[in-house]
């Protein structure tokens, strides 16, 4: 050993290798000990940021979405009317001040009216361009206690019609901007904001008491229909009042705006399948709405397509904000939003205050459904003796209700044959065999197996004519109408098969 030691500073290469050897293990040494301190350092950063217990520190201060405050994030402005509002709602408010805010509403209410309209507690579904509008004109009123239900967030595409939203509000959750907004107008208002979608599994949560006080009022502005029909038909249901906004989109004219019963709104899609969707529940009228007479034109906007390239991606569901959620552009005037929440404000206002108003009258057509009903009775006893069956004591599964629902929401009021609206009645579409005529199998108790699918809406002449050639002849509907004709009535019958599944 020794003498390879002492050999080896003879030789060239080996001195090589061993500086080389010494140098690696150096440098390996520096980096990490560089290594430790950075990382030392770096702990002691982050203990430095870790406040004492009782210290305050910015991360502790968390905004109501949730997610830690920027300490840059408020202006000077909206720090006072945080501040001023939190005192405002802790009672630390001169009333004269508030009272003389609301002086116009005193004198036009009475003191009375504008009592009951500060002690009330109104909930609004639905804060887009509808709902902004009516909150804001609840809020001024002097409505006190708001609970705000909304899923969605600003979008710039919102500023067209968003009573409050600003570009500085691009991203934040729709009901947080309406309350920051409003708290600067009335900052004694109290604002409980909801960042959800409604649902029916959820409503009994969203429309609960407040501090013990049950809603005064609802106000339905949603443009879901799922969410839409679940809100009324609960509302209804429990005896809680409510107001609905229908579509505001595509229309344009405001001397067509109306206050009214549900049952009377028509020319808009929306109204056209929530009154169905209700209806098939049971619920025909009695929910006052806001809605549009305006007929769509040539030239007049119309609801979008969604452009086929979006459908050669794959799942056009997919495209939603949610599952089921419409995909498609709907056209909006800005300010049709706004008359339309300003006309729900107004009869909520009116309501809860007592002041005299009326509503539109209702179609008040019960005496024609009865008069359908006791046409179709009767049709079905002649089919059922021509078919050799005893007709006394018939009974058949089609109530007033039912014709109301087959007469307006599947036909629209009007014939399939030639489109007229009078003299309307219902008739068998095809000749049923006699198998399928009569349900015998309970003794003393004969009845029809007619379904509401089997049935279509013509004027009294064409039905006479239809049955005695279709149902009592040989004839097929296929031979005695046009292809349009016989289009339309599939269109309308595959429809309500498909509506089947919301009747109750």
């Amino acid at each position: 050993m020794s003498s390879w030691i002492s050999r080896t500073p003879s030789s060239h290469n080996a001195q090589l290798a061993m500086t080389a050897v010494a140098s690696g293990a150096v440098a390996a040494s520096l980096v990490l000990g560089y290594q430790a301190a950075r990382r030392k350092n770096n702990v002691a950063q982050v203990k430095s940021h870790i406040p004492e217990i009782g210290q305050e520190h910015v991360a502790t201060r968390l905004t109501e979405y949730g997610a830690a405050a920027d300490a840059n994030n408020l202006s000077k402005e909206d720090e006072r009317s945080i501040a001023l509002a939190t005192r405002a709602r802790n009672g630390d408010y001169d009333e004269e001040l508030i009272l003389e805010q609301l002086a116009r509403n005193r004198v036009f209410l009475t003191d009375d009216g504008l009592a009951k309209l500060r002690n009330s507690f109104v909930i609004v579904v639905g804060c887009g361009g509808v709902g902004s509008h009516a909150v804001a004109a609840l809020t001024r009123s002097g409505v006190s206690k708001l609970r705000l239900v909304d899923f969605d967030q600003v979008t710039l595409s919102s500023l067209n019609r968003h009573a409050l939203a600003t570009l500085a509000d691009v991203g934040t959750p729709k009901v947080h901007c309406i309350r920051r907004r409003l708290e600067q107008v009335c900052p004694w208002t109290h604002f409980d904001c909801r960042n959800e979608l409604f649902s029916e599994s959820d409503a009994t949560r969203l429309l609960a008491d407040w501090d013990g006080q049950k809603p005064d009022y609802v106000v339905d502005a949603i443009d879901n229909i799922d969410s839409k029909v679940a809100l009324l038909a609960y509302c209804h249901k429990q005896g809680i009042k409510v107001v609905s906004s229908m579509g505001a989109g595509c229309k344009s004219d405001p001397t067509r705006v109306f206050v009214g019963d549900i049952s009377a709104s028509a020319e808009d899609a929306l109204s056209r399948s929530t009154r169905r969707r209700l209806r098939a529940q049971g619920i025909k009228d009695g929910i006052p709405v806001v809605f549009s007479t305006e007929k769509t034109a040539p030239g007049k906007a119309q609801l979008l397509p969604l452009p086929e390239d979006e459908f050669k991606k794959g799942s056009v569901g997919d495209l939603g904000v949610l599952p089921d959620f419409r995909v498609r552009i709907l056209p909006v005037l800005g300010t049709m939003p706004a008359m339309f929440g300003l006309c729900v404000a107004n009869h909520v206002i009116l309501e809860l205050t007592g002041y005299p108003h009326d509503y539109l009258p209702s179609k008040a057509r019960d005496k024609m459904y009865d008069g359908i009903l006791a046409a179709l009775q009767g049709s079905e006893e002649r089919l059922a003796r021509h078919a050799g069956f005893e007709a006394v004591g018939l009974k058949i599964p089609v109530t007033q209700d039912d014709v109301g629902y087959l007469v307006e929401e599947v036909f629209r009021g009007r014939s399939v044959v030639t489109g007229l609206a009078t003299r309307l009645a219902l008739v068998r579409w095809r000749a049923p065999p006699a198998a399928d005529l009569i349900d015998t199998r309970f003794e003393g108790q004969k009845s029809s197996k007619l379904r509401l699918t089997d049935l279509v809406c013509m004027t009294k002449e064409e039905a006479t004519k239809h049955e005695k050639e279709v149902l009592k002849g040989n004839k097929r509907p296929e031979e005695l109408y046009d292809p349009e004709v016989l289009r339309l009535v599939d269109e309308r019958l595959a429809e309500e098969k498909a509506f089947e599944v919301y009747r109750k």
